[in-house]
């Protein structure tokens, strides 16, 4: 598994934000509800990824030593009327250029406290690509309008994270929410049918007693699930249902099914 450059990280939340600013100036529906996260409105999210971008930013810029209270956060309010387009817009534009800015500023290996263990600003700044990824296609579906593919590196490596997280969230809080991602001697195999042989846009994973285990490549498992990258990374996030058009469910689906009823939590 090789990171992506800390700069293509920094470019694509750039490009990400932009995306999410063409949905809110499209003139959608700000109140209306976020189908893979029903317990928000397009304009809770909006305000979700612009908090996030704007803690981000504080805990890179000050090269935070420990966790900071999100409240914290210059801006992280957001505008005080609801359902102004115009100044969302604005907010989330400006929130990730701040989070850019601090994220170049530092570096891949500036410090920076975060969750997971590794204190950089590399992680941030691969977390909050991948977190405006997946948040878009949200935004998407909530506004009705399509979801451009993401570029190829991008997805592939957020499938990547993904797997690390689940394997993070399985061994600090073993009765947590991946303790039932266990099914030894049976494995999940994603393949992307749509990129080039030298990407490796391909996972073999598997599901021990000890913890999920993977690895790039084709290797024949219990259950594949086949497609665009792009779509193959939004089912596996939940985005998507595994039969959506395009994609394909080959062999054991109640595996499949286990893991992503079990790896809620993103």
């Amino acid at each position: 598994m090789t990171l992506l450059a800390h700069d293509r990280y920094c470019d694509e939340i750039s490009h990400q934000v932009g995306r999410f600013g063409d949905v809110i100036a499209s003139g959608a529906d700000l109140s209306a509800t976020v189908p893979t996260c029903p317990d928000w409105t397009l304009e809770d999210l909006v305000r979700h990824v612009g908090r996030a971008l704007r803690w981000t930013e504080l805990i890179v810029r000050t090269r935070a030593q420990e966790d900071v209270p999100i409240d914290r956060a210059p801006g992280a309010a957001g505008p005080g009327t609801q359902g102004d387009a115009a100044a969302l817009e604005a907010w989330l534009a400006e929130s990730g250029a701040t989070v850019v800015r601090a994220l170049r500023e530092a570096g891949p290996d500036g410090r920076a406290w975060s969750w997971s263990g590794n204190h950089t600003a590399g992680f941030w700044a691969r977390r909050m690509t991948h977190e405006l990824v997946v948040h878009g296609a949200d935004a998407a579906l909530a506004a009705g309008r399509p979801f451009e593919a993401v570029a190829a590196d991008v997805a592939a490596d957020a499938i990547d994270e993904w797997l690390e997280i689940v394997q993070f969230v399985q061994r600090v809080l073993p009765d947590g929410p991946a303790k039932g991602l266990r099914a030894p001697g049976r494995s999940i195999h994603l393949h992307a049918t749509d990129t080039s042989a030298d990407l490796n846009a391909e996972w073999f994973v598997e599901l021990p007693e000890d913890g999920v285990t993977w690895r790039r490549g084709h290797e024949k498992a219990t259950v594949a699930l086949r497609g665009p990258l792009t779509d193959v990374l939004l089912a596996f996030y939940r985005r998507l249902p595994p039969d959506a058009p395009g994609l394909q469910v080959l062999g054991d689906r109640e595996l499949l099914d286990l893991w992503l009823e079990k790896a809620a939590f993103g």
